[in-house]
């Protein structure tokens, strides 16, 4: 029943809604609950710029970053390989939501267990209460655009698409990858225990970073999606249980749960927000190779 209706919901989406002028992103998504950064400094802080949930809501629209597709029905997310960086803790760049419980509240900080942020049902009850919520899920439809073609192999045709971020660490990053002499990309995901090394699951076509070759190519996934294809893909928790899934069109849903117990996300003070849009993942290739992608639905739930 789910993927029938998922199936509906993305047929539904090829038609474009009639506005009177042109629309923002706000009039596509719910940008109530989410800030937004892009790769530039608008503010001479050296650091990537941010908007606000209010900013958003209030039809912020980046010509070159973040705006509403031709057809009128999806917000994009574009990113070039070189531009200003959100932090110290990361090298690549990026035009991606940040999910802000706090819906405009800056009373509620950023960070920390608070109203702005969730917790995973295992977090101690003192958490629980803290928080903004209790569990968590992400569904998106999407379509991956443009990816990178030039660059180091390991980076070409990256971006991560959805995340879910802890205080220090990803319980799960969601990633699209396509090499240029490829029809189809892949998508994997990682999981990041505390303190710990990424742990890869593929979902469709190969594994990633991909260092599997034939005669020196990397191996062509049979069974994956092309630029431009409308996919979704749905970001579960529920306690310690991690469950990631990709939804196709005429296809059977592809699902992957991990189990998260020994991870230490179960303990007092992580606190867990979601994050989705066009994490490019590449440093290596041409500057103004960009990763492009299009939202056409997205929606979280707590607890």
């Amino acid at each position: 029943m789910k993927s029938t209706l998922l199936s509906v919901a993305i047929l539904s989406l090829f038609s474009a809604p009639a506005f009177a002028d042109k629309p923002t992103p706000a009039d596509i998504l719910d940008l109530s609950y989410w800030s937004l950064s892009l790769p530039y400094d608008s503010t001479g802080s050296g650091k990537a710029t941010t908007i606000h949930e209010k900013a958003l809501v209030g039809g912020f629209v980046d010509a070159e970053n973040f705006y509403v597709n031709e057809a009128g029905d999806g917000v994009v997310f574009s990113s070039p390989i070189k531009g200003v960086l959100t932090s110290k803790n990361t090298t690549y760049t990026r035009s991606e939501l940040r999910e802000m419980g706090r819906r405009g509240n800056t009373s509620y900080d950023t960070k920390g267990v608070n109203k702005n942020n969730w917790v995973f049902s295992t977090a101690p009850k003192a958490d629980q209460e803290k928080a903004g919520g209790v569990d968590g899920i992400m569904n998106a439809i999407l379509s991956v655009d443009e990816v990178t073609t030039t660059g180091d192999i390991w980076q070409q045709g990256r971006v991560i698409v959805g995340q879910i971020h802890a205080n220090d660490d990803e319980p799960v990053k969601l990633y699209y990858r396509k090499f240029p002499h490829h029809e189809l990309g892949s998508v994997f995901f990682t999981h990041e225990p505390r303190d710990g090394e990424d742990t890869t699951y593929p979902l469709l076509g190969t594994n990633v970073p991909d260092y599997y070759t034939q005669d020196g190519e990397v191996v062509a996934p049979t069974d994956g999606i092309k630029l431009g294809e409308k996919w979704s893909y749905q970001i579960k928790v529920v306690g310690n249980q991690l469950t990631v899934t990709v939804r196709r069109i005429g296809k059977p849903d592809v699902v992957q749960v991990v189990d998260m117990s020994a991870s230490r996300y179960d303990t007092g003070g992580q606190y867990m927000y979601f994050k989705a849009g066009a994490y490019n993942q590449n440093k290596t290739g041409a500057p103004n190779e960009r990763t492009t992608v299009t939202f056409y639905d997205l929606k979280v739930w707590h607890n």
